[in-house]
C-alpha cells in the first residue's frame, strides 16, 4: 500500500451527507487534541493534508482522504468541554451514523495520549468497538513528550489501565520523532489485504 498517494476527498458534517462506502476504510478516532491529524499527516508523509490546530475541538466533521484502493477517515475528536451541547449532540449523531452505516471498515486506529490515563469517553469508545467486533489498534501518541523515567511509569500504568484490551495491539507513537509510524503503516496495510 502506498502512503504517499492520498488526497483530501471530502468532509461531512451531518449524517445525511455520508456517502456509501465503496472502498475499504481505516478510521482514526480519539479525544480532541490527542494528535489525530498530526498522526495522519506523519503516516502519509504530508505536512498539512489533515488540518491540525492548537485549538481543541477543531475537527467537527468526518474528513475522508482517498488513496488508490483505500480511504482514511478522520473522525471528529470527542470530549472537548468548551463546545456547545448542541455541537456535542451533532458530533455524537455523526459518529453513530458513521459506525451504523454499511461501511467496509477494516481498522480503527484508536488514539490515546500516552501522557494521561484514558478518559471515560476513551473507555466508552474502546468498549463499543470491542462489543461490536470492530478491528482496532491503540496508538499511544505524544510518547516523545515523556522523559525516559516518566515513560516507563506510564507504560506500566497503561498495562493495568488498558488490561481489558490486552488482545488489541498497543503502540507508542510520535508524529514528531516518527516512533511507531512504520508499525502502524504495516498494521494498516495488513488490514486491507
Amino acid at each position: 500500500m502506498r502512503f504517499d498517494d492520498f488526497d483530501f476527498e471530502t468532509s461531512f458534517g451531518t449524517k445525511g451527507q455520508l456517502l456509501p462506502s465503496d472502498l475499504p476504510e481505516i478510521a482514526f478516532s480519539g479525544r480532541s487534541n490527542v494528535g489525530k491529524s498530526s498522526l495522519i499527516n506523519k503516516l502519509l508523509n504530508r505536512k498539512n493534508l489533515a488540518r491540525t490546530s492548537s485549538v481543541p475541538g477543531k475537527t467537527a466533521t468526518i474528513n475522508f482522504f482517498k488513496g488508490s484502493d483505500v480511504r482514511l477517515v478522520d473522525l471528529p475528536g470527542y470530549g472537548y468541554a468548551k463546545v456547545p451541547k448542541s455541537e456535542k449532540i451533532r458530533w455524537s449523531k455523526l459518529m453513530e451514523a458513521y459506525f451504523a452505516s454499511e461501511r467496509d471498515l477494516k481498522l480503527v486506529v484508536q488514539i490515546i495520549d500516552m501522557r494521561h490515563k484514558p478518559s471515560e469517553l476513551d473507555y466508552d469508545m474502546l468498549n463499543f468497538m470491542k462489543a461490536h467486533n470492530i478491528n482496532f489498534i491503540i496508538a499511544m501518541t505524544k510518547c516523545d513528550k515523556l522523559k525516559k523515567k516518566e515513560r516507563l511509569k506510564r507504560e506500566k500504568e497503561l498495562e493495568s489501565e488498558l488490561a481489558e484490551f490486552n488482545d488489541y495491539k498497543r503502540l507508542p507513537c510520535s508524529a514528531i520523532s516518527g516512533e511507531g509510524i512504520e508499525e502502524i503503516r504495516q498494521l494498516i496495510s495488513e488490514s486491507v489485504k
